[in-house]
This record gives C-alpha cells, structure tokens and sequence, in this order.
C-alpha cells in the first residue's frame, strides 16, 4: 500500500511492499540486548495479551515469541504480512494486513501493544483512544526504535550520503541519539513511566549491510527499479572500498513505556 505524508520524505511516496523481500532477509537485526531490555520491564512475557502495531515482518513477535506472551500483529501492508506468516511458520501468532487506525480489537483486549519503528506513522489523535481502549488496566504502550548513528560511524555515514544522493528528499537521515517524542495527546490517558537511550554496535557482513541499507524506506520502498540496481551497484563498490568484508554498524536503541492512567 502506497503511503504518502508531507511530513516524511517531503511527501514523496513509499510502500513498503515493495520491499518485503529485502526487508524479511535483512532487518532481523535487533541484539539480543534489545529483546532483553523489554523482558525486564515485565512486559511481553508469558501469560499476557500482546499487541504489535506496523510489525512488517513479523520481527518482534517472532523474536519474543519464546517467552511466551501470546501475539498478535498488524501492518498496512499486506505483502509485509504475508512475508510474516511465512517466517512464523510453527508460531501461534495472529496477523492482519490493516492501518493502526483502522484496528478495532474488543475492549481490554491487550495488556501490552508494542511499536517499533514506526509510531511516527500513525495519526495519533486518532489512534491514541483507540489503544487506550483496547489495554487492560494498567496496560502499557511500547514504544521502541533503533537507528544507526552516521556521525558516529563511517559506515554508516557513507552509505546514508548515498541513499540522499538518489534520494534527497529521504527524511531518516541525520540520526543523533534522542528520546523518543511522544505527542501531547497521550498526556491525557497514559503516564510516561520509563524511557531509556542506549547504544549497541550491530553486526554486518558487506552484503547484510547493503541489504539493510537497500530495505530502508529511502531506497526500496521508494525508488524505482532502475534506481535501485544503479544505487546497489555504487554502493556495492563503496562498501568494498570502505569497509572490511565483516563489520560492526553503531546504533542506538530507545524504549519509552507509557502506562494507562
């Protein structure tokens, strides 16, 4: 499903279909550290009601699956859901290819519902009594988000100058460590309870790191086809040029938990 705000990448539009491939492949990157940090929150573990808003591929609900919360997931777009049911194959986990704005799960549905990387893409004043509605008592959002860090990492910076030389008006650009901004609106129902930055180095070869590179909304899921292989092919060289044939990524990792009031 084509998506197109005039907040994000100057309004040009992306679908993330488009990439599910890529995506499924190379975006299943997130340390072990990262799953960990959520389990120490008491969140997403056995015996509680799991929510995952935009799951793509089905990242987090498959990688948290073993401490035995039982998922479900949603995403806009049906090609990433479909990518999710393949990989979770053996998994009791529910999908179901529609905007976060459109989910109407019954009431007290969820004692967690979780989103990573991509809470900035929902329309909040619409969203945010609908997740009020479908947390139990004292149910919590999770908010999470990982990036690297191009002034950090020579890598990194590299690559993302590339991304903005085929694509200038790519937003995700620029990355510097921050907390994750959570708008006004949910002031009014939900307490902010936690909130962490932390960093993590992430390991890549040359070719997982082109394909994560090449999965980002940047590239594509927004580029056309033409575009895409002239940019793999500079940035196939690039890395070759740059980078070791294995190699360490630094990011940073945030989480901030809200908590129905």
């Amino acid at each position: 499903m084509e998506i197109k705000d005039k907040t994000i990448d100057g309004g040009k539009p992306f679908d993330w279909g488009r990439t599910s491939a890529d995506y499924a492949r190379f975006r299943d990157i997130y340390p072990e550290e990262f799953y960990k940090r959520i389990v120490s929150l008491g969140l997403c573990t056995k015996g509680q009601n799991v929510l995952d808003l935009g799951t793509g591929t089905g990242v987090l609900p498959r990688n948290m699956y073993r401490y035995g919360a039982k998922w479900t997931g949603t995403d806009i777009s049906k090609e990433q859901i479909e990518q999710a049911k393949l990989l979770s194959e053996g998994m009791d986990i529910s999908y179901f290819a529609l905007p976060a704005e459109e989910i109407k799960f019954p009431d007290a549905s969820f004692d967690a519902i979780t989103a990573c990387q991509c809470f900035w893409y929902f329309d909040h004043q619409r969203i945010m009594p609908e997740l009020w509605r479908m947390l139990r008592p004292g149910g919590s959002i999770l908010v999470l988000y990982m990036a690297w860090l191009p002034f950090e990492d020579r890598i990194a910076g590299e690559s993302e100058r590339l991304v903005l030389k085929y694509n200038p008006s790519w937003s995700g650009a620029g990355e510097t460590r921050h907390p994750i901004f959570i708008p006004e609106c949910y002031n009014e129902r939900f307490e902010l309870v936690y909130h962490d930055e932390y960093p993590l180095n992430v390991h890549f070869t040359r070719e997982s790191w082109n394909g994560r590179m090449k999965a980002c909304r940047g590239i594509g899921a927004s580029l056309g086809e033409n575009e895409i292989i002239m940019w793999e092919q500079e940035h196939k060289k690039l890395l070759a040029e740059i980078a070791p044939e294995e190699f360490d990524i630094l990011h940073y990792a945030a989480i901030a938990q809200l908590r129905k009031k």
